[in-house]
């Protein structure tokens, strides 16, 4: 028990030091439009080394020099949508955590409703296979067919 609590307290102290390396990795200049900014367009990036986080929640290297090219491109005074364009065009569609619905990325929007769609598929030729199985048993033997008629009726033999 003593090891699981460990565990647990290691790995909530984990996600709390890779939000905290965010927090300080953003704009540390006076302006609150531009530190908002920065962290909208972390959130919206996805991290390439943890793949599972933004670039705002990770501690990864690559996610620190990346929220250091979207601080620089703030300071440009790029928009948004030309900072994304930039990170797109260097990093690919996989940069983003919504990825825009073209021929290269339609798998990643029409994958999931493929796989519950077979899934679907797959229990339906299970239960029937199933129903068809059990109607199509042996028939009863006489003797059998005894037993379960005394049975119905309350007598045993």
């Amino acid at each position: 028990m003593k090891k699981f609590l460990l565990a647990c307290a290691i790995s909530v102290m984990g996600c709390w030091g890779g939000m905290a390396v965010a927090d300080e990795a953003m704009p540390t200049e006076n302006d609150p439009v531009a530190q908002k900014r920065a962290v909208e367009l972390a959130l919206k990036l996805r991290c390439l080394v943890c793949q599972n986080q933004s670039i705002a929640e990770s501690d990864a290297e690559l996610a620190v020099d990346l929220r250091q090219q979207v601080r620089e491109q703030i300071a440009a005074g790029r928009s948004d949508k030309e900072i994304i364009t930039f990170m797109t065009d260097r990093y690919g569609d996989f940069v983003l955590y919504e990825p825009p619905m073209k021929p290269a990325t339609l798998l990643l929007w029409i994958g999931p409703l493929l796989l519950l769609a077979a899934g679907v598929v797959a229990m339906v030729f299970l239960l029937r296979g199933r129903s068809q199985a059990a109607t199509e048993s042996a028939p009863l033997t006489e003797a059998e067919q005894a037993r379960a008629t005394a049975l119905l009726e309350g007598r045993e033999s």
